[in-house]
């Protein structure tokens, strides 16, 4: 969908520094190294338990189109350094010009249930190719992640019940729309208000009317009984424009006569004041009329907590509008997602992984070409370890914690493995098989029933266990220490 809304292509879509870096490899004749680099999140967005894995479709999109085009390489033939001479020498910009990528991508599958740590997205080839991907594969990759989660959690809060997604007036522009209502359809939300998302995704569409409709005539049963004209099959009618209880009187009173010619009242919707109040009395005015079919919608900045505590009262609300809370992530605006070199390729051909410190201990990358192998039995998910492919897995079969390597466990012989990290682009082509939200949204409930409800809850969930195969932690803790002892001798 990325060429029906942008010219193709999109390969200018990154930070400056991505270029700077990648002339530097091309000077220095390194451009073709081959590298290995990982995306992941630290930790799960929300204060929750988990994340959903999301945004892998576009980003396929992306890398299939990616290339510089005449524009591209005219617009960066202007950039200059701090001495106003060019910034790139044209030698390099033919390069980019006839540049192909021959990367490989292997990935989680999307509304795959994912935790900190865990790499999302593998990526393996030249170095330059590799560190050019770096910002779009993040920015794809981040937001959809971080929606989806949003998502996956306000439709557990609304426990079945259907959430519509009401975020495209409140979104950060028009691509952070369209992405925001793809991610919260992966996610779990049934329909969107975005009808071009409606089109470009074949995300189902729901919408009724404004209190603009109510004001624009005489009274309030005006406005219900000229709507029902004209769209008597979509009569969800919002009745807080002036007395929301009244207002559902006078929908009643609309209803009966839309039943005279045949059809059914949806709905009401309820857009303010005390939703849990309301929603009951609403409810018995509607049920004690003879309409016990007739849902009421709620809307008015919720979210999962809101919603959950709305639920605790007793609310006899039947669909759930979220808008900005879920279309801008309100409560955490990113994911925090990174992009960081596990390994590269020697000279002999033998791989040497890397490792970045950090004062913090969460901040100290993985080294090696990792892959995640996910353990589980007849009761659920057990825990997630993290390899290093180019490496034997120790068989003592223990994970430890990247953050706090006293915590550890030991994975059961008998348990079902699964590696998460499967093909998906190969040398310039896609290879993963296309599937549809229906199917990614299928994948995102099989997930979290697998996941053991202490770790989907809200407040404090329980941490599920994801390790580093104790080989692969033995291998980063004695870097680390070289590392520090080698800067520890640099001081005079």
């Amino acid at each position: 969908m990325i060429h029906e809304l942008y010219r193709p292509p999109l390969a200018l879509l990154t930070d400056l520094y991505q270029l700077t870096m990648a002339y530097g490899y091309w000077k220095l004749g390194r451009a073709e190294q081959e590298a290995v680099f990982h995306l992941f999140f630290r930790k799960p967005p929300f204060a929750g338990g988990y994340a959903v894995a999301a945004g892998l479709g576009p980003a396929l999109e992306y890398l299939q189109a990616f290339r510089f085009d005449e524009s591209d390489i005219q617009y960066l033939a202007t950039l200059t350094g701090n001495d106003g001479e060019p910034l790139f020498e044209v030698d390099f910009l033919s390069y980019l010009a006839d540049l192909q990528l021959t990367v490989d991508v292997d990935a989680m599958p999307e509304g795959t249930v994912a935790f900190g740590q865990e790499p999302l997205l593998r990526v393996r080839g030249p170095i330059l190719q590799c560190q050019l991907l770096e910002t779009p594969l993040l920015n794809i990759i981040n937001f959809q992640t971080l929606i989806a989660t949003k998502a996956s959690r306000i439709s557990a809060a609304a426990a079945g019940e259907p959430v519509l997604e009401f975020g495209l007036r409140r979104a950060q522009g028009i691509d952070g729309a369209l992405a925001a209502s793809r991610a919260a359809y992966l996610g779990g939300c049934a329909a969107t208000s975005n009808v071009l998302a409606g089109k470009l995704y074949g995300i189902p569409v729901k919408g009724t009317h404004a209190h603009s409709w109510v004001m624009s005539f005489d009274t309030e049963a005006d406005s219900f009984e000229h709507y029902a004209e004209v769209m008597p099959n979509n009569c969800v009618f919002l009745v807080d424009t002036y007395d929301t209880l009244e207002g559902v009187r006078q929908a009643v009173e609309v209803g009966r006569k839309l039943r005279e010619r045949g059809y059914e009242m949806v709905g009401i919707r309820l857009d303010s004041g005390d939703l849990a109040y309301l929603s009951i009395e609403a409810r018995k005015i509607l049920d004690e009329a003879g309409f016990p079919d007739a849902g009421i919608v709620a809307s008015n900045d919720l979210d999962e907590q809101i919603i959950e505590n709305l639920k605790s009262q007793g609310a006899q609300i039947a669909v759930w509008g979220v808008g900005t809370k879920l279309a801008t992530a309100y409560d955490q605006p990113a994911l925090g997602g990174v992009y960081k070199l596990g390994a590269l390729r020697n000279s002999d051909g033998a791989w040497q992984p890397k490792v970045k410190l950090s004062e913090q201990a969460i901040k100290t990358s993985i080294p090696g070409t990792l892959q995640v192998r996910r353990y589980e039995d007849n009761d659920g998910l057990i825990g997630d370890m993290i390899y290093d492919e180019t490496r034997e897995i120790d068989d003592r079969g223990i994970i430890v914690d990247a953050k706090d390597p006293t915590r550890r466990k030991k994975i059961a012989s008998q348990a079902l493995a699964t590696d998460l990290l499967t093909p998906a682009f190969r040398g310039g082509d896609v290879v993963a098989e296309a599937e549809t939200l229906e199917v990614i949204r299928g994948r995102v409930r099989e997930n979290l029933e697998r996941l053991h409800p202490t770790i989907r809850r809200f407040m404090n969930p329980h941490e599920y266990p994801v390790g580093l195969e104790i080989g692969l932690h033995e291998l980063r803790d004695e870097m680390v220490r070289q590392a520090r002892q080698v800067q520890l001798e640099m001081v005079p």
